[in-house]
């Protein structure tokens, strides 16, 4: 029986987006453990046959004496588990487990999910390179959500062409997130799902939706998710004038992408958008920045509408080629959507894939 260990920074998207995986290994006969803070879905997984060992991960933070300890532990996990391969998702984990595999010589794969936010700084983006480089030198397979991200590795000599694997992200459950009827609003609702933070183009999507406003476009802004403090202010305002309804994080997105005519992404950054994979496969159209990992999301002009990243007259005018749409032309765009998510991004291709490359010869 093979032994599998699984490393990630973060339970709830560990189940959210890979629980095919790993329900897969598990009906192969394979034992999986995973190495995971302990948080959201940890019963879940126990449920479906998975051991778990508690490794709490620092997400954010710089600290080098933890990222050392991290890395002890990870080493410590490695010597007890005598795994057969280990699967790391997020940079912690792939940077410190990868250390940690070298060290012991056992198989690995990495998941870059996105670049993040430590690529943004010119200082820190040439130290992560390095540890990157390090930890990636020996890894089977490192597996790539967007081509442009694969590039990124490549041109910094990060990893190898025959290391890299390219996926269609984590792939849609397109019977998960089933097409749904398309609403009858009015005025037309915009969503933004996700973390309401700088990286995600709130600054320019508030900025938007408050332009088309005083434009007089009748328009409503629902957002799901955390906001960090900064926002505050500018929400609650929004949400005075009845421009905007915050709703707070959801377990479950699938009524909201239901409830919405439009799903807005305008994104700095991202491995590749699973907000938009999902409100496409709900039969969405799309608002979304012209960048790798939301680029691929949308068939431009067709299933919705691209803009350049950090550009709010850019995203005003997408919003606004939206919003002037009859809801007929709006749905077809939502079906154009759910079409290329049937054509592209079905998850099962992607876990028979990431299989497949996790387990060659």
């Amino acid at each position: 029986m093979k032994r599998i260990l699984i490393l990630s920074n973060h339970s709830f998207m560990l189940w959210q987006f890979r629980r095919e995986l790993i329900q897969t290994m598990l009906q192969s006969g394979m034992e999986v453990t995973l190495g995971v803070p302990f948080g959201d879905h940890i019963e879940d997984f126990r449920a479906l046959g998975c051991k778990l060992i508690d490794i709490p991960v620092d997400r954010r933070g710089i600290n080098p004496f933890r990222d050392l300890q991290l890395f002890r532990q990870y080493r410590d996990l490695l010597k007890t588990e005598k795994p057969d391969m280990v699967v790391t998702y997020s940079i912690k984990p792939n940077i410190y487990g990868g250390f940690a595999c070298r060290l012991l010589k056992i198989p690995y794969c990495v998941n870059i999910t996105g670049l993040g936010t430590a690529f943004q700084s010119p200082v820190i983006s040439r130290i992560v390179t390095v540890m990157y480089r390090t930890a990636l030198k020996k890894a089977k397979a490192v597996f790539f959500e967007n081509a442009g991200n694969a590039e990124f590795f490549l041109e910094r000599q990060v990893t190898t062409a025959a290391q890299q694997v390219l996926l269609s992200g984590a792939g849609i459950n397109l019977q998960h997130y089933t097409l749904q009827p398309y609403p009858e609003n009015d005025p037309i609702r915009f969503l933004f799902l996700g973390r309401l933070m700088k990286e995600k183009g709130v600054d320019e999507l508030l900025a938007a939706v408050k332009m088309l406003y005083d434009d007089c476009f009748d328009i409503h802004l629902d957002l799901v998710g955390f906001f960090e403090d900064s926002y505050k202010e500018q929400i609650d305002a929004l949400c005075e004038q009845g421009i905007a309804t915050f709703h707070g994080f959801q377990q479950d997105p699938r009524p909201h992408y239901a409830a919405a005519d439009c799903v807005v992404l305008p994104s700095y950054h991202e491995g590749m958008s699973n907000v938009l994979l999902e409100a496409a496969a709900t039969g969405r159209p799309l608002v979304t920045s012209y960048i790798p990992g939301c680029r691929e999301a949308v068939d431009e002009g067709r299933s919705g509408f691209t803009c350049r990243p950090r550009d709010k007259y850019g995203l005003y005018e997408a919003m606004k080629k939206i919003a002037q749409l009859p809801r007929e032309a709006r749905m077809e765009m939502g079906l154009a959507g759910r079409r290329r998510m049937e054509e592209r991004f079905d998850k099962q291709t992607v876990v028979e894939d990431t299989m497949n490359a996790i387990f060659r010869p």
